[in-house]
């Protein structure tokens, strides 16, 4: 399945980890922080539902033992 594959290199989140922080100010790294921090929340949420969502599937298709 494609989701299985692993991610190329220049997603989002590796091109963030790369850039150099020094320019930004205190209120700029804040500002940073909550931005990714309501990301992750996004992120998660939508993992969240992704699990019960395969859940529900699994459960359905699953062969009976009857």
């Amino acid at each position: 399945m494609e989701d299985d594959l692993p991610r190329t290199k220049g997603d989002a989140a590796s091109k963030l980890a790369k850039e150099v922080l020094d320019a930004y100010s205190q209120d700029e790294l804040a500002e940073r922080i909550a931005m990714l921090e309501a990301e992750i929340a996004r992120v998660r949420a939508h993992r969240d539902k992704a699990s019960v969502h395969r859940a529900a599937a699994d459960a359905l298709f699953r062969p009976r033992t009857d």
